[in-house]
């Protein structure tokens, strides 16, 4: 077992966790041709890159599916486990839905990594899906040159609660539930420079469950909802923005680790920031310095939950993030009226 324990999962992957994600660039040439929409069932597909697919099966119900895995952010074989199946549960909840049930997708190195670390996986994912009182009832797997793992996730929605992605109302209030940082620390665990309070901090915030969205889903006054993974927080504030809005972003309330200064300074950040920063560098003016620039471009894994909200449901909202032990309770942005610029980098609320 101590061999097992001194096994780095991170060496035999050539990337970590959402940093995986195929660039945005690449990714919009790849999926230039969308879903049929010929299925009148189908109440949400890939037109608007939402969490997740919502199939009508009628009287008022709606059925989600979503598929997510990559590979390890982290070297323990449990915590990746854990992880992965935190981050793949989470678009179920950023639909506003609950989550039924969850096939696994393994990729393993046999020849190189023995199986039972691949068990160990499967336990932590076990583990979370048991939080989520779920079961893990199936999945696939297949010999590969890299470990890979996630799951395929099916659940619920009332169709009155669904949650869009890009359905906000100008005016609302941005909201944030975890912080950010995780691209940077998966980076910095793969190097073996992270600390091990920073990592066990940073690991134990991509287990958390988004089960938050069970609560937004009740609520009419979120208008927009959406989890914030590999594009980092100004790609899926982007989406979340689509073609009709643009959004004041206050950087002074944006939730982050407070310890990341100290590994940017090693210039510990993840290939995909820069990639992220390419694709929407046009669409974004403020403060965008060095700091900001490695943040809010840091591709996340299982990342919090972004939401738009109506100004009469602040109060509300800071009393759940409160209950819920969330420490940013404060907005970290707004939606406005088309600008040029889509997003709009402020020093703070003022």
């Amino acid at each position: 077992m101590e061999n097992l324990v001194q096994t780095k999962l991170t060496h035999y992957a050539s990337k970590a966790g959402c940093g995986c994600k195929i660039a945005p660039a690449d990714l919009e040439k790849i999926l230039a041709e969308k879903s049929d929409s010929s299925f009148k069932e189908l109440l949400v597909g890939n037109q608007s890159n939402d969490d997740a697919a919502v199939w009508d099966i009628g009287s008022g119900l709606g059925i989600i599916n979503t598929v997510d895995f990559f590979m390890p952010i982290v070297d323990d074989a449990y915590d990746f486990g854990r992880i992965a199946a935190a981050n793949a549960i989470s678009d179920v909840y950023a639909m506003g839905g609950k989550p039924l049930f969850a096939n696994a997708l393994l990729g393993w190195p046999i020849e190189v990594l023995p199986p039972v670390l691949a068990q160990e996986v499967l336990k932590g994912a076990r583990q979370i899906c048991k939080e989520a009182g779920i079961p893990l009832a199936g999945g696939h797997s297949i010999d590969s040159k890299e470990p890979i793992f996630g799951l395929s996730v099916t659940g619920s929605v009332n169709i009155e609660q669904l949650k869009r992605n890009n359905t906000p109302q100008v005016g609302d209030f941005l909201f944030l539930s975890k912080p950010l940082g995780t691209g940077i620390m998966g980076t910095a665990i793969k190097r073996g420079l992270a600390d091990e309070v920073h990592a066990k901090l940073t690991i134990e915030s991509m287990c958390k469950l988004n089960d938050l969205g069970l609560s937004l889903a009740a609520m009419p006054g979120v208008h927009a909802l959406t989890d914030v993974t590999g594009f980092g927080l100004i790609g899926h504030l982007l989406e979340m923005c689509g073609s009709d809005f643009s959004a004041d972003l206050y950087w002074d309330s944006v939730p982050r680790f407070d310890f990341l200064s100290d590994y940017l300074a090693q210039n510990i950040i993840p290939d995909n920031t820069y990639k992220n920063w390419n694709a929407w560098e046009n669409k974004v003016e403020g403060i965008i310095d060095m700091l900001p620039f490695q943040i809010l471009n840091d591709p996340q894994t299982s990342g919090g939950l972004l939401f738009a909200l109506s100004a009469d449901d602040v109060p509300a909202i800071q009393q759940l993030f409160q209950s819920q032990q969330i420490e940013n309770i404060q907005p970290i942005g707004r939606i406005t009226e088309r600008k040029n610029k889509v997003i709009h980098v402020l020093p703070n609320r003022g």
